[in-house]
């Protein structure tokens, strides 16, 4: 109806965010969130799915329809167990639905998930995120279902509880003649425009007659003339669920768009059908409907969101509203009631009446809201059974519904606490009350669905409360389990979640000096972890350590510590054991020292964020330059307490008469100013100057001042800016190292850099004879490495970036770094790395990359590796330099197996080919067939001549070998040339037309090479093409307007085929439907009318059918211009496979085998993990632009369905 209607609204969507201290957990690994206060359980949205959420919950809470779906056991439905089983009837939707409402009803989670029951339904990933029609839904689900229960006892569930009749009559008003058409149906559809209400709606359509009058009249049968009429409808046949669908949803044909009517539309909660019946002369009861369900729509007719209002029928939920709302509504309520007693003189007697009632509770009892009073059911009888002589029995039961003896009244009902209202929005559930369902009547957010119930309907007192009344055993028995795992579940994630660990420093084991501590051993040996309960208390805490240390003598303080680059420093002590960790901030991972809270090793150390220890890098002007080139500093670290005087800090560093510069820009940034810090600076301390962790100073001695204009206070004089490289060491794997930084400059040549980072990383002075620097790619790969007589910006490195100190002498700035692998496979052949000169030739750059990979022999050839990392061109010219073919630093060369073939000549791999005509009918692909062994195995090559490799494959197909060969050749000269290859020696061929050339297209024949005399460059092959050979039993030369299929006849009562048969249709005059049923009813000597043709997709596993349309048209219309068959979506070309259907013998449509069953799940398996793939990408990144949620673009309308096995 409404293809996809609605988009999601994911405006309300939000980046979640780990809180400080919070283990982070991907969302899968915890347990789903228990049931609110109203204990009802909501429905997860799949993306799209709110439409399929809220009509699945009016089911659930229509008990008499759920109550029979589970009445339906496994001896009739089977089992999800054995729906993995070939022959297993599995009747997969009606059980995921018994499955799913069970764990809405007993199920201790917020929200069930739909996952499993829309699998069932065969939808994909896209189906669930598209939104369609709930009314378009609700008929589709009913119809899924009643194909899904044929042959069982439930056969006719829809029928029996949703199924009515219309009858329309038109009435002669000349003979009174009657005509009259009966229409069934499973909801009324009533319109919305220019309408009031649903009464009005329904008066419209069955009570109001239409008239055939003047020019309009009506032709009666029995008068056989034309006459004046009456035509009117009535509801013949009510069902016990009335389901109406609001036609909300217009087309305005003046600005043709689409459009949702949202005037006032009023519907009550109560309605008597009588007036719109044929049969009125029953009693009034057996027209009241009542109202237990609203299915909402938000929005407009392109975007928006479903959500329901249900009446809860057997009470499972708490009903409660929020506190302040039930003030707030009976503040008023109490007034109204206090005035209306004070005016009304009859208060006093209800006043008396209800105090009497009151004092015999066992006969009588009251409605919730205490404003009616009826006889208890015993008391009811036993008066019933007295006064008429015998006892009223209950009418017997009929389509599993029990109906109520007793008449009720047919005015509206007052709200009240038996007949609660809860609103259903997805996973959410929370309670409203009646007179709420007024405010749906109109605007953006209405009623779009409304679901009726007969008033009669009564519910046994056993269902009362209880949701598990008429559940399965076995479906009791997978909910208990389930809540049990779930239990368990949520005390492991309760105790993960809540549990910290902490990190224990002890004092013994470390040093104070150079303002911070400093581990006597390692890092490792000086931590001890211990994990604890966030909500324990501190006292707690410094028992669990007490415990751990045993022998620790004296007082006890525990001090938060932190790791700094000097080292550890301490914070706070923590005091109050009463408190708890979370209480005092102690967050997983958090640092704590264990001392005496004095001294360490005899130091007294300072703490607090005041005496922070802060690294300062100290640069100086070098005295000597060994790049020869550029600006070279000396750089070295010294650490103070962030509360040390600037004075201080220039005594020990500057010189006499020496200035102190900082890096304004901070240690992160490109350096662009030197500040000098002035006299009246130096009563300043670190801290309050901006000095961090990382920051750079600069020291000038009094002879370097120059460089300074001290009037702005800013370093002026040098041409470049100073900033860093990290550099990290690889000569060693066996330890993981932290990358150093190096000070430098876009001059500073990368032999100092290199011999700068091996004295900060402390490592031998030879290595410099036999390392370079490789630049590291932000996926960990090293790059070629950098010429040690460049700088840093013709090596056009940024600063900052990350190079890699590696063993292996660098290449000059005349030598070429190349990466090369042994065919395109990485896999299968590691990258490997070569240093040549750019002038040596192609053929001594592959003599050298033999040698290093172990290869001999000069059957290789060199090529390029394309984007795809594939082997691409070829480097044909061997003689010719590397630098004139223009092969760069950090290029990815492919050896080859397979000699070039010379200019002008094609080297084409070729395979052979034999269709299953060629075959005996039962004769395995593994059969030999002329000499010739075939395999199901294909041998698959590379366009270069590779070795051939086995790969699975479903053609005949069987690598033969492959020819070299000029492309002004003819293709008579290839076939020719095939026949001399060893394996093809053996075939008896008495000509090349006894021989079918195709190109090769997926491992599988492609495009059909006819005209034996036609030369090879007009095919227009490419160099990496491959053909295959087909052995022919008789000579062929098709025509340019020949078509060649392969057709194969079905077998009857079987879905399998007869071997095909070659098929050659000339398409010169036609190639439409009705002709190509012509030519396959001529070929097997059939009626036209009595075949049914489709084309095989094998890439789809998927048979189209070829319909029969051109039958059905005029003929006028014939002689239009026919749709060709080789346009979409046939596409039909030489070797399709057409399958046939003989009606005589086989009537059945389906086309497919068992083999297309089994590729098409093998297709699902890998749809589902590349779902779940793309579900985990889009947890990692999942950020919606505020431009982009305002833009939304409409998608192209797609039908809704879901797929059902056959059950007849």
């Amino acid at each position: 109806m409404f293809g996809d209607l609605f988009e999601e609204d994911f405006s309300f969507i939000s980046n979640n965010h780990c809180g400080k201290g919070k283990k982070s957990k991907p969302r899968d690994s915890e347990p789903p969130a228990p049931r609110d206060f109203t204990n009802l359980s909501g429905i997860k949205n799949q993306g799209g799915t709110c439409y399929l959420n809220s009509l699945l919950q009016t089911l659930l809470f229509t008990p008499e329809f759920r109550e029979a779906l589970f009445s339906l056991g496994p001896e009739e439905l089977g089992t999800l167990d054995d729906s993995s089983k070939p022959d297993a009837k599995v009747r997969i939707i009606p059980l995921q639905l018994q499955r799913l409402f069970a764990q809405l009803l007993l199920l201790d989670q917020q929200a069930a998930s739909t996952t499993d029951l829309t699998e069932s339904f065969g939808w994909n990933s896209h189906e669930e995120m598209r939104q369609h029609d709930v009314q378009e839904l609700n008929r589709i689900l009913f119809s899924a279902l009643e194909t899904s229960l044929v042959g069982t006892s439930g056969h006719d569930l829809i029928n029996r509880l949703y199924h009515g009749i219309v009858v329309n009559q038109i009435v002669c008003k000349e003979c009174k003649n009657v005509s009259e058409r009966q229409e069934d149906f499973l909801d009324l559809t009533v319109a919305v425009k220019g309408v009031a209400g649903l009464e009005e709606a329904l008066w419209n359509m069955y009570v109001e007659e239409e008239y055939f009058e003047n020019e309009n009249l009506y032709r009666c049968g029995a008068c056989d003339k034309l006459v004046e009429a009456s035509k009117s409808a009535k509801l013949r046949k009510l069902p016990p669920f009335l389901t109406i669908s609001l036609l909300r949803f217009n087309f305005d044909f003046e600005k043709c768009e689409r459009y949702k009517e949202t005037s006032c539309y009023t519907f009550p909660i109560q309605i008597n059908l009588r007036p719109f019946c044929e049969q009125t002369e029953m009693d009034d009861s057996e027209y009241m409907y009542e109202l237990f369900s609203v299915i909402i729509h938000k929005g407009g007719c392109y975007g928006g969101h479903y959500h329901v209002y249900i009446r809860d029928v057997d009470e499972l939920g708490n009903w409660q509203l929020q506190e302040e709302d039930r003030l707030i509504e009976d503040k008023p309520l109490r007034e109204t009631e206090n005035a209306e007693e004070i005016e009304n003189p009859l208060a006093v007697l209800k006043g008396i009446f209800s105090e009497y009632l009151q004092n015999h509770p066992q006969i009588f009892h009251f409605s919730p809201d205490e404003n009616k009073v009826g006889l208890k059911e015993k008391q009811k009888l036993l008066f019933m059974s007295d006064s008429q002589g015998q006892d009223l029995q209950s009418r017997p039961q009929k389509n599993d519904v029990q109906w109520k003896a007793e008449k009720k009244p047919t005015r509206l009902r007052d709200s009240s606490a038996g007949h609660h209202w809860f609103d259903l929005n997805d996973s959410k559930v929370q309670p409203i009350k009646e007179k709420d369902i007024e405010k749906q009547f109109q605007g953006k957010e209405s009623a779009y669905m409304l679901f009726y119930r007969k008033s009669q309907l009564k519910r046994p007192p056993e269902a009362r409360g209880n949701p598990r009344y008429q559940i399965p055993e076995h479906l009791l028995n997978e909910m208990n389990a389930a809540n049990t795992e779930l239990q368990k579940k949520r005390v492991e994630c309760d105790s993960a979640n809540n549990g910290i660990d902490l990190h224990l420093h002890l004092s013994s084991c470390y040093k104070f000096h150079n303002g911070a501590l400093h581990p006597s051993l390692t890092w490792k040996e000086s931590v001890v972890d211990l994990t604890i309960d966030r909500r324990k208390t501190l006292g707690d805490l410094r028992q669990s350590v007490f415990q751990m240390l045993e022998s620790w003598e004296g007082d006890m303080i525990l001090s938060i510590a932190k790791p700094l680059p000097a080292g550890l420093h301490l914070y706070q002590i923590l005091d109050g054991d009463e408190l708890t960790l979370d209480g005092v901030g102690l967050a997983d991972g958090t640092d704590i020292f264990v001392w005496n809270g004095k001294e360490v090793g005899g130091t007294k150390v300072m703490t607090g964020p005041d005496h922070e220890p802060v690294v300062v890098n100290v640069l100086r002007l070098a005295e000597y330059n060994e790049g020869g080139k550029g600006q070279h500093f000396t750089e070295s670290q010294h650490v103070f307490s962030c509360s040390t005087k600037l004075g201080d800090l220039h005594r020990a560093l500057a010189p006499s008469g020496g200035i102190i510069l900082k890096n304004s820009s901070g240690p992160d940034k490109e350096a662009k100013n030197w500040e000098v810090f002035r006299e009246e600076d130096m009563k300043e301390t670190v801290k309050s100057v901006g000095l961090t962790d990382g920051c750079s100073v600069l020291i000038l001695d009094s002879h370097d001042q120059s460089f300074v204009n001290v009037s702005s206070g800013n370093l002026t004089a040098f041409t470049y800016d100073i900033s860093w490289l990290q550099v990290k060491n690889f000569c060693r794997t066996e330890d993981e190292e932290k990358p150093v930084k190096i000070t430098a400059t876009i001059e500073t040549v990368m032999s100092d850099i290199k011999r700068k980072a091996i004295r900060e990383l402390q490592l031998e002075e030879e290595l410099a004879n036999d390392s370079c620097l490789r630049p590291v790619s932000r996926n960990g790969k090293l790059l070629s490495p950098v010429p040690e007589d460049y700088t840093v910006k013709e090596a056009e490195l940024k600063m900052g970036s990350l190079l890699g100190l590696c063993h292996g002498k660098a290449p000059t700035s005349t030598q070429l770094f190349l990466y090369f692998i042994v065919g395109s496979d990485q896999n299968a052949s590691p990258e490997m790395e070569i240093v040549v000169e750019e002038t040596a030739s192609v053929k001594e750059c592959l003599n050298l990359m033999l040698e290093k990979s172990g290869l001999s022999g000069d059957n290789w050839h060199l090529r390029r590796i394309d984007w795809c990392y594939e082997a691409g061109e070829a480097l044909s010219q061997e003689n010719a330099t590397l630098k004139e073919l223009n092969v760069c630093r950090g290029d990815t060369l492919v050896i080859t197996e397979g000699k070039l073939p010379p200019k002008g000549f094609l080297k084409i791999p070729i395979w052979w080919f034999k269709s299953s005509s060629h075959r005996k009918h039962g004769e395995n692909a593994e059969d030999k067939v002329n000499g010739l062994t075939y395999k199901m195995e294909a041998l698959q090559v590379s366009s270069a001549g590779d070795s051939p490799e086995y790969i699975h494959t479903d053609t005949d197909l069987c690598y033969a070998g492959s020819i070299e060969i000029a492309g002004e050749a003819s293709l008579e000269d290839l076939k020719m040339q095939v026949l001399t290859l060893p394996c093809c020696q053996k075939q008896i061929v008495p000509l090349p037309s006894f021989l079918r050339a195709w190109t090769v297209d997926n491992k599988r024949p492609g495009k059909l090479l006819r005209n034996n005399k036609q030369q090879l460059n007009d095919y227009k092959l490419g160099a990496r093409v491959e053909i295959c050979i087909e052995p022919l039993q008789k000579e062929e030369n098709l025509g340019p307007h020949e078509l060649l299929l392969r057709v194969q006849m079905a077998i009857p009562g079987e879905r399998d085929y007869y071997d095909s048969m070659d098929l050659v249709w000339d398409i010169s005059k036609e190639c439409t439907t009705w002709a190509l049923r012509q030519r396959v009813a001529s070929h097997y000597c059939l009626p036209v009318d009595k075949i049914e043709i489709a084309k095989y997709f094998p890439e789809r596993f998927e048979w189209l059918p070829i319909s029969s349309w051109t039958q059905q048209i005029s003929k006028k219309k014939q002689k239009k211009k026919q749709e060709s068959l080789q346009s979409a979506p046939y596409h039909l070309k030489d070797g399709d496979v057409i399958g046939v259907k003989n009606l005589l013998l086989d009537d059945t449509k389906d086309f497919s085998t068992v083999r297309d069953d089994i590729g098409k799940e093998k297709q699902r398996q890998l749809a589902l993990e590349k779902k779940k793939s793309q579900q985990a990408e889009r947890l990692q990144d999942h950020v919606f632009s505020e431009e982009k949620l305002s833009i939304k673009h409409r998608k192209p309308e797609v039908a809704l369905s879901i797929n059902v096995g056959v059950f007849r």
